[in-house]
């Protein structure tokens, strides 16, 4: 059980933060979705770092925690070093991704880290080839196969930027630590 919770503890203080932040939001009035990624503009930098944590009401909170703790935890079983590869590795390439190509809105949501996590989950199975890998990323399918709709622009105030470079931020930070990992760790 202590193994159990030691797993889940990153991917849980995340979860935590996102609550918090919505809590403090909620209270601003969702004043706070101003230091999201606002795309080519300077000012929207800052929400690289910030946007996961920032989300535009209770429901965008919801939809995003509970597939972010499965999806991470998941993500978890190659280890904490490495989950925090694929964690600061997507939030950094993806928003900045979002920051150069999206429309000019302001995006928020954690979305994008779980999009991360998913193509992470199935890019360790087509490149490691474990047992392991491919289990995690069948069981992936499994639970959250249909999120590839959500690369898709099937409405106007969904980041559908936000999904698809996460996305690919997410297969690309598990090829880039593939290619360029030290081969001891």
């Amino acid at each position: 059980m202590e193994f159990l919770k030691e797993r889940l503890r990153p991917v849980l203080v995340l979860a935590a933060m996102i609550w918090i932040v919505e809590i403090v939001n909620f209270i601003l009035g969702h004043r706070l979705t101003v230091w999201g990624i606002l795309p080519r503009n300077l000012s929207g930098l800052i929400g690289i770092p910030l946007a996961p944590f920032i989300h535009a009401g209770f429901w965008h909170a919801v939809s995003n925690t509970i597939p972010l703790i499965i999806l991470g935890a998941l993500t978890m079983t190659i280890g904490s070093k490495r989950f925090w590869t694929v964690t600061v590795g997507t939030i950094l390439l993806s928003g900045a991704l979002v920051w150069l190509f999206a429309r000019g809105a302001y995006h928020v949501g954690a979305s994008g880290l779980v999009f991360g996590y998913f193509g992470a989950l199935l890019a360790r199975a087509v490149i490691e080839r474990t047992i392991l890998s491919i289990i995690v990323a069948i069981v992936t399918i499994i639970l959250y196969g249909g999120l590839l709709w959500g690369v898709l622009p099937t409405r106007g105030y969904i980041s559908f930027e936000g999904h698809l470079f996460g996305l690919i931020a997410g297969i690309a930070i598990v090829w880039f630590d593939r290619r360029f990992r030290n081969p001891q760790t």
